[in-house]
């Protein structure tokens, strides 16, 4: 079976503490309890959570989604943004299984971040790791007017911004990410080709704004 492989990368900074880190604990859980329901995700997305503060560290290893559990994350120090894509680099290594000429390997995955600061290291160094492995979409959000997206414009052409870090917006971004897993699960199923840009997902909610 080829697996679509999505990787939540989530800020877990100081300035995350509060109403958006609950926002985001509740916005994961909707997001899986609405996989859940989909039978082209259940069978063929897996998620992993890798969380970034002061330095960065993998949650939730590649997993299906009927046995997804999101242990109780907390919000505390800096935002290691360099180091979260430096360890995503290696699990896509580690963890995505490439096609060769006797096997079809996974789908390149999907990457959804989600930061409401500035990177407090060396992120350059982290991206341009990042940039030499194969992925399909990958779609970075600032949450709200302190992230700083023009970073974000360097990692990836998709960067949205939430107006907001309550708990409403941050909810109906998650619902767009899910509506967007559950897209590219159907679409690699039914036309056998990697989900490749924004225009391939469906139209982000009011809540989210595509930045230009």
């Amino acid at each position: 079976m080829r697996r679509l492989p999505v990787y939540l990368l989530l800020d877990t900074s100081g300035s995350m503490s509060g109403e958006p880190i609950e926002a985001v604990k509740n916005g994961v859980q909707v997001l899986i309890s609405t996989l859940r329901q989909d039978p082209y995700a259940l069978e063929t997305a897996f998620l992993s959570v890798i969380t970034f503060d002061s330095s960065a560290r993998q949650i939730v290893p590649l997993t299906e989604l009927s046995m997804f559990q999101m242990p109780d994350i907390h919000a505390s120090g800096a935002t290691a943004l360099g180091e979260a894509l430096s360890l995503l680099a290696g699990r896509i290594d580690s963890e995505v299984t490439r096609t060769t000429a006797e096997v079809k390997g996974d789908w390149k995955p999907l990457v959804f971040l989600m930061t409401d600061g500035a990177p407090t290291d060396n992120w350059q160094k982290g991206l341009g790791e990042f940039q030499k492995r194969k992925t399909g979409v990958v779609v970075a959000c600032a949450t709200g007017h302190g992230a700083d997206t023009k970073v974000l414009q360097q990692i990836t052409e998709v960067v949205v911004q939430l107006d907001t870090a309550d708990s409403a917006t941050i909810k109906a971004f998650f619902k767009w990410v899910s509506a967007s897993v559950s897209t590219g699960s159907q679409k690699v199923e039914a036309s056998g080709v990697d989900v490749g840009g924004l225009s391939e997902l469906p139209p982000p909610p009011p809540e989210v704004n595509i930045v230009v």
